[in-house]
């Protein structure tokens, strides 16, 4: 496994880009196959239903026992497979990476910092009481208001240490898993998504959805290769995120539909 694993830490940055047009490619088919098969309500002005009921409630499935199967295999004592990876990843990228890309990954993720994502938040939510999208607007705060309970409370309860970083570049404290930049980019990007498409006219629809899976995925991706997480608190992160994002979404799009049928 340290071949493959050093490999990886040695091209960190190229992979990172790969990943992130990987992203953008799925997250493009994903809005293809809507735009084409997804469900349309006349009453709801013939929109394309975001997120049906049953794909709410099977995607919220499956993002439970991805998390569960992750918590399991860090706690496995027999085989201790994910840890090692975690563990042998993060010591071969403070040997790799260069100073001068960490000083530019590090500036990517503040983009997800609490500070920056709050003060956004409170933009977003003037601007939709502004144009009196108060369904939008009720929506918005529900999702962001869960992001710190929820992801520190997840934080408590596994009470994982945070891999050394001392290249000091950035300096993070607390519990590591899941992280809290890949849940709170998954939320606060996902959810804007939703209300940028539920706002703006089809022709910047697919830009948007680009521009949502782009944030996220550098967000979360830079957190590993900053060192400040473990694979393993990204991916759960984004799994996490995703739980809460589907339960914000399908929640908003049950009432808006609601709402168009009365």
């Amino acid at each position: 496994m340290n071949d493959w694993v050093e490999w990886i830490a040695t091209h960190a940055l190229p992979l990172w880009a790969a990943l992130l047009v990987a992203a953008l490619l799925a997250g493009d088919l994903a809005w293809q196959w809507n735009r084409r098969h997804g469900v349309k309500t006349l009453a709801a002005g013939g929109e394309p239903v975001a997120l049906r009921g049953l794909t709410a409630f099977l995607l919220l499935v499956t993002m439970c026992l991805l998390f569960a199967a992750i918590a399991i295999a860090l706690k496995e004592e027999a085989t201790r497979w994910l840890p090692a990876f975690d563990e042998t990843l993060a010591e071969d990228l403070r040997s790799s990476v260069q100073p001068g890309a960490l000083r530019l990954v590090a500036a990517v993720s503040h983009l997800g910092d609490l500070g920056s994502v709050a003060a956004i938040t409170a933009m977003i939510l003037a601007a939709l009481l502004f144009k009196r999208q108060l369904r939008l607007a009720a929506c918005w705060t529900l999702a962001m208001a869960g992001v710190v309970p929820i992801n520190s409370g997840l934080k408590a309860w596994f009470e994982r240490p945070r891999p050394l970083h001392n290249h000091g570049y950035l300096v993070e404290h607390g519990w590591s898993f899941p992280s809290g930049h890949a849940f709170g980019a998954m939320v606060f990007y996902g959810m804007l998504a939703y209300v940028l498409l539920r706002l703006l006219p089809h022709r910047w629809h697919r830009w948007v959805v680009a521009g949502a899976v782009a944030m996220i995925s550098v967000i979360g991706l830079s957190r590993i290769v900053l060192q400040v997480h473990y694979f393993s608190d990204v991916m759960a992160g984004y799994i996490s995120g995703m739980a809460w994002l589907v339960v914000c979404i399908g929640g908003a799009e049950w009432w808006r539909l609601r709402g168009a049928r009365t």
